[in-house]
């Protein structure tokens, strides 16, 4: 017998056994599914573990078919649920078999809901148990493991467990209803696409698009500013009319008409105020993605992804968590001189051990579960985007313990004539904290030259500006997961991958977040005919009921019936206005496709539009007068083709936007013979040598064909003449050189 320890996933599996063994742990197991057999002290332990969730919520096999509302489900195994978990099947089976000779359960899933559920649905289903020990840990460290091992909980935290549950029954009743509704709907109008919606998702896309309106309707309206440019005794200086903006133009022009003529100006007084620049917070997740998104352009959906990796390394702690605090039982000087061995930080870390004190300059907000995210002070090996994230991690929390920064902000007022000016320029005295968090702090530094009160300003020039208002800027994928934050919307962990719903179903597109028509015309639909699938509030309320239940404050059960209540009641309504629904999303949805693939006439018929489409064998171009108008072009294959909106300036055709994953967006001529693809010199002559049938070359793969000249959307490449049997190609870059080639009919010895 056994005492049986089930993690989240194997990375965490392999950590956890490594620190509790007396010994040395040993790995077993089949078909790349690993448990580890130590012992620690007296007993013996198996670590084994999960993949995430082994189990999913599906709908009770004697329910009717997609019945509208549906509310009778139940947690089956993931991979009954989702073909993408097939995975996972093999992970249940062993957990399953090891549960059969344990005498002892304990769960060391990552601690919060998500965790809690996992946990809790193996204990139940997989061991048959109905409660089971709980380690709680931050970090994946031998200290910290060994430490939450002696201090296990002797039964799951059960409300963090009926909490999580209780959101994985909210979003499948809301996801599952909500979008059966909308499906049925435009089904109804004549037509089928797959919609979706869901608790957050409706909500959330209502912010973007009430944002999409305001820059709709926005109107720019006229101002005016006046600058003058002058020159003291020791540098030029830049100064306002103090009243800033003039919305009347005469208003403007009577003090230009004042200044007309003036070559001095009096600074009438100089003010310098110094203050405290306070060190930032520690990161909380959100806090985190939207530093990510600002430094680095990384998306919180993949800030979020490699923090994960960099916390089962072991590097970093837990990163989902609310908490902008760093508690002192962390051990602040021992991560400290841990990062002191990082050549990168050690200066740094140094100076910050030589304090008498350390306090971290810790935030408002708080997690139940875990503190802060900060660095274990284990050197990962890392490159690129782990280690960007993981520097700007270190940096953030030496940042926390150094002194405020001291600025000083001097305020210059120039008289001219009766009409004043004001300058204003702000500089760092003393950097402090801002050393530690270098380079991501970007603050304007505006020094001003030396100035007394009294002294004469010699005027270079008085300009007159005409400006407009602008439009409120569009979300970023950083700034709605603040928003959504601020309006309880959703959890930490789920907001980034809500959004990413969003660009996935057509309803939002673009780097700054633009709403399609599709999305615009759901909410303004949903919005007449069922407002409360996209109220705030009732999602909001609902996340609030969750937080309650956590507290053993409210029972899950009284939750799940106040929300059943409220989905029949919206599902009612909507069925009222089924049809005229459907209709308006139908047209909708057509519109957005229209936008969203159209690159613009058809080269051929001139009549036709040339379109994006999904084919077999990918994506490719064609002209939507078919079969009247056959047209088509090919399209890569791999990345997202997507209309660039213009014509190539070379040949006048239709250009793509190719998107691929971690490179930089790549404009295209769809027209394979455009003459910016042609090669020119040496190797294009070459190049036609070989179409022309003049020199032959061997494929270097198979050794039986011969390499010919072919097309593409990216221009002229060689490819084996065997293809698809045999796959080679070479692009112009790698060559041809002349002296690799033989003349046909005559042999030619290649240079060495």
């Amino acid at each position: 017998m056994y005492e049986l320890i089930i993690t989240e996933k194997p990375s965490a599996a392999k950590k956890i056994a490594e620190a509790l063994a007396d010994g040395k742990a040993i790995r077993e197991g089949k078909d790349g599914v690993y448990f580890y057999k130590l012992t620690h002290g007296k007993k013996d332990i198996i670590v084994s573990c999960a993949v995430g969730h082994l189990y999913g919520l599906a709908e009770k096999k004697d329910t009717k078919r997609k019945e509208i509302p549906a509310f009778s489900i139940e947690w089956v195994p993931a991979y009954d649920v989702s073909k993408g978990s097939a995975h996972t099947r093999k992970y249940l089976t062993a957990i399953k078999k090891l549960a059969l000779d344990a005498s002892e359960f304990t769960i060391a899933t990552d601690y919060d809901v998500e965790g809690e559920v996992i946990g809790l649905n193996i204990i139940r289903y997989a061991c048959k148990r109905k409660d089971a020990a709980r380690m709680k840990f931050s970090t994946l460290t031998r200290d910290e493991l060994r430490e939450a091992y002696a201090n296990k909980s002797r039964r799951l935290d059960w409300g963090q467990a009926k909490a999580g549950e209780t959101r994985h029954f909210l979003d499948w009743y809301n996801g599952i209803n909500y979008s059966r509704a909308l499906t049925a709907a435009i089904k109804k109008a004549g037509a089928y696409k797959l919609m979706s919606t869901g608790r957050v998702q409706g909500p959330a896309l209502k912010i973007i698009v009430e944002r999409e309106k305001d820059i709709q309707k926005f109107r720019p309206e006229p101002f005016w500013q006046i600058e003058l440019n002058g020159e003291a005794k020791k540098g030029t200086i830049a100064a306002w009319h103090e009243k800033d903006k003039f919305w009347k133009e005469d208003d403007a022009a009577k003090v230009m008409q004042s200044v007309k003529g003036k070559k001095e100006g009096t600074a009438k007084s100089v003010d310098a105020k110094q203050f405290k620049h306070a060190p930032p917070n520690p990161f909380d997740l959100t806090s985190l993605q939207i530093e990510s998104y600002r430094c680095h352009g990384i998306s919180p959906k993949d800030t979020l992804a490699i923090a994960q990796e960099l916390y089962t390394g072991g590097f970093i702690s837990y990163p989902r968590t609310s908490s902008n605090q760093l508690p002192a039982a962390i051990g602040y000087r021992k991560i400290l001189t841990q990062i002191a061995r990082n050549s990168h930080y050690a200066a740094l870390a140094n100076a910050l051990l030589k304090e008498a004190g350390l306090t971290p300059n810790n935030g408002s907000k708080t997690d139940a579960a875990h503190p802060a995210i900060y660095p274990t002070g284990i050197i990962p090996d890392v490159a690129g985007r782990e280690h960007k994230l993981y520097d700007l991690i270190v940096r953030r929390f030496l940042a926390t313990f150094a002194k405020p920064a001291t600025r000083e902000t001097v305020t210059i007022t120039i008289e001219v004539n009766n009409e004043y000016f004001i300058a204003k320029g702000t500089r760092t005295l003393d950097r402090a904290w801002h050393e530690y968090y270098r380079p991501y702090v970007r603050l304007d530094e505006v020094e001003l030259p030396k100035v007394a009160e009294g002294d004469a300003i010699a005027i270079k020039k008085i300009t007159k500006h005409q400006k407009e208002t602008q439009p409120p800027k569009r979300y970023t994928p950083a700034s709605i997961i603040k928003e959504l934050e601020k309006l309880n919307l959703g959890t930490k962990a789920t907001r980034a991958e809500i959004i990413d719903t969003l660009f996935k179903r057509g309803y939002v597109d673009g780097k700054t977040i633009e709403a399609t028509q599709l999305g615009i015309r759901t909410i303004e639909t949903l919005a007449e005919h069922c407002p409360k699938i996209i109220d705030e509030a009732l999602t909001s309320h609902f996340e609030e009921e969750m937080e309650k239940i956590r507290e053993s404050t409210t029972d899950e059960e009284k939750v799940l019936a106040d929300a059943k209540k409220a989905i029949t009641e919206i599902i009612r309504d909507f069925k009222k206005n089924e049809l005229s629904i459907g209709k308006k999303l139908l047209a909708a949805n057509i519109e957005t496709r229209d936008e969203q693939t159209t690159l613009g006439n058809c080269p051929a018929c001139k009549d036709g539009k040339l379109q994006i489409r999904r084919g077999k064998y990918g994506a490719f171009a064609a002209c939507n007068r078919y079969p009247e108008c056959k047209t088509t072009f090919s399209l890569p294959k791999s990345g997202l083709s997507k209309p660039a909106k213009k014509a190539c300036e070379h040949c006048g055709m239709p250009m793509i936007v190719l998107i691929r994953q971690r490179k930089k967006p790549q404009e295209l001529c769809v027209n394979q013979d455009c003459p910016s693809k042609k090669i020119e010199g040496e190797a294009g002559k070459e190049l036609r040598d070989i179409e022309k049938g003049k020199v032959e070359k061997e494929c270097p793969e198979c050794k039986e064909g011969k390499l010919v000249v072919r097309n593409s959307i990216y221009g002229k490449f060689l490819g084996c003449e065997r293809f698809p049997k045999c796959r080679h190609t070479e692009s112009i870059a790698e060559g041809p050189l002349k002296e690799d080639f033989k003349e046909k009919g005559k042999d030619r010895k290649k240079s060495k």
